[in-house]
């Protein structure tokens, strides 16, 4: 499982591909977009930012798993924003907009699991790792 540090490189890395591109590549993942999701900290009250994949799109939603790589503990970003679900999402290298999140209840997250591991077969890998219920987060644009 990957670590913390790792998890970052991976970030940085990301938007070193972004910027070297000028916004041309890095906004696609196999055949799941990535977006940018930033989120309130909830000890430090500062903006933060992390690249993150969304396997279901449904309408203007965006759906995202907080599996960590299948780690026993949740990502830093689902803990900031199940705290405070006022984020904001940039794709496709278009403007931030803001968001509303939301995580799923059990029964819709069992119900849209088999779409998340079809989309990407590695998710069902994660969740076999961890005795976590690897949560999914709906991210909808902000009325």
């Amino acid at each position: 499982m990957p670590s913390d540090g790792l998890l970052k490189i991976m970030n940085s890395a990301h938007r070193v591909l972004l910027k070297a591109s000028f916004g041309k590549l890095g906004w696609k993942m196999g055949p799941m977009p990535v977006i940018e999701l930033t989120t309130t900290g909830r000890k430090s009250g500062q903006r933060r930012s992390v690249m993150l994949t969304s396997p279901v799109q449904q309408g203007d939603d965006i759906v995202i798993v907080a599996s960590k790589g299948g780690e026993d503990t949740h990502p830093a970003w689902f803990l900031n924003l199940r705290d405070d679900p006022a984020v904001e999402v940039a794709q496709g290298g278009k403007p931030p907009k803001p968001y509303t999140a939301s995580v799923l209840p059990d029964d819709e997250r069992d119900a849209l699991w088999p779409q998340v591991e079809k989309t990407y077969k590695g998710y069902a890998g994660y969740q076999t790792k961890t005795d976590r219920k690897i949560p999914l987060v709906r991210l909808s644009p902000a009325s």
